[in-house]
């Protein structure tokens, strides 16, 4: 697994991250001994960043990442984790839940409370970099981001600022799936880098040369995280209300392109991102094993510029 420079940091990423979310049962319920053995497949196919987030199963997939790495020498790995959602103790959650609530708090006083109470999850004593969490309006409705955007910008990116400036964190930026959102924020902030979910694969394109080029203007790298568009490429059906028939055809047609070519489209998703040198990581979010041994063996096959060139006529730009 190679490893890319994050460009204006001392931080290098292995080429492929892991998104945890999986670990905290975003996709299907799933055991803290299946959380550990799939942490063990991705560092053993190479895997040495880590991202995760305090709202990834209320706190769950923090404590299992932290008890996976405390054995590992610290300065092989790098882990990020994100800010804005705090964790409230509730008493009406039953078992076998985490026993919180989630409080939006983009303010300095809420970012700073957010990092300690992650380090406390984890166990472990350094947090590479953070990133605000879904401080767009696609997630928080647009009346919510209205209101949490300025308390970010006025008090919250000081927070992060000064995390950084002692040396806690190496690097801030923001966790989103909305393009829209990182515009916003990047024409107000100068973030070190920006992790961007769906919105620069084999089918969704959006990022397209609005965000590409300011993240080249600004020197800004980037971390492309849901490769597969919410399973789409890998053939979860339009009829699971979160995939559109388009979507779906179009991940089929991906799908015949691949087999076309005699290459698995795993590979091709991992792939892609990676191809632009602004991209430090490509992050897996699968708790199945197969898929994360088959996307880092893939890395090194190569791919005809004939074949990209048909994908791309597949995908929203």
């Amino acid at each position: 697994m190679k490893h890319r420079p994050l460009a204006g940091t001392s931080l290098a990423l292995s080429e492929l991250g892991y998104g945890c979310a999986g670990l905290g049962g975003a996709y299907r319920p799933i055991t803290r001994e299946e959380a550990l053995e799939t942490l063990s497949a991705a560092w053993e196919a190479g895997v040495r960043y880590f991202d995760v987030a305090p709202a990834y199963g209320a706190g769950a997939a923090e404590r299992v990442l932290g008890d996976f790495l405390r054995d590992k020498p610290p300065g092989e790995y790098v882990i990020s984790t994100k800010v804005g959602k705090l964790l409230r103790p509730s008493v009406s959650i039953s078992p076998p839940r985490m026993p919180f609530e989630i409080d939006l708090d983009y303010s300095y006083d809420g970012i700073m409370r957010s990092v300690e109470f992650s380090r406390c999850r984890l166990g472990l004593a350094k947090i590479d970099m953070l990133f605000v969490d879904d401080l767009e309006p696609s997630t928080l409705g647009f009346s919510n981001y209205r209101r949490h955007l300025p308390a970010f910008l006025d008090t919250g990116v000081k927070a992060l600022e000064r995390l950084r400036s002692s040396g806690e964190i190496a690097a801030f930026g923001l966790g989103v799936n909305d393009v829209g959102a990182c515009i916003d924020v990047m024409h107000r902030v100068k973030l070190d880098c920006l992790l961007l979910n769906g919105r620069y694969t084999l089918l969704d394109r959006t990022a397209g040369t609005r965000v590409i080029g300011m993240c080249e203007r600004s020197g800004t790298p980037m971390i492309v995280g849901s490769l597969f568009n919410s399973g789409a490429l890998v053939g979860r059906e339009a009829a699971s209300g979160t995939i559109s028939e388009d979507v779906a055809a179009r991940a089929q047609a991906a799908r015949q392109i691949a087999d076309d070519a005699n290459i698995s489209i795993d590979t091709a998703a991992v792939q892609f991102p990676l191809r632009n040198t602004l991209v430090a990581s490509a992050l897996l979010g699968t708790t199945r094993h197969e898929r994360i041994r088959s996307a880092a063996s893939g890395l090194a096959q190569v791919i005809p510029e004939t074949v990209w060139g048909r994908f791309t006529s597949l995908a929203f730009n």
